[in-house]
């Protein structure tokens, strides 16, 4: 019985430490700065979700998946340190704007840029 109850308490302390409440979510980003961010140094390539240079490299949310960038932390990752042809943003743009325009474009995403 008693080993029974340590293993709950553990399993709750468990739970309470990877609760959804200890991990940021779009709503703790404001998503209109965030589309200002991205139709001002984004949308050039990128509009409506899309890549005027490679269209397979999109930011549809199939696309982002697949390159595994379906969270904020991997696109934020993407924006600031860049890849490929994609310029770095980390000396253009601060850590809050990053985190911003990620969030707007999972979220766009999310919402199949509509």
């Amino acid at each position: 019985m008693l080993k029974k109850l340590a293993i709950l308490l553990l399993l709750v302390v468990g739970l309470t430490l990877i609760s959804p409440l200890n991990y940021p979510t779009a709503l703790a980003f404001n998503l209109d700065a965030g589309e200002e961010v991205f139709q001002s140094n984004c949308a050039g390539c990128h509009k409506g979700g899309g890549n005027i240079m490679r269209w397979w490299k999109n930011l549809k949310l199939k696309t982002l998946k697949k390159n595994k960038l379906g969270s904020e932390e991997a696109i934020a990752n993407l924006v600031a340190n860049g890849k490929g042809i994609m310029s770095a943003y980390k000396d253009r743009l601060t850590e809050e704007e990053i985190n911003n325009v990620s969030a707007y474009v999972l979220k766009q995403a999310q919402k199949n840029w509509r």
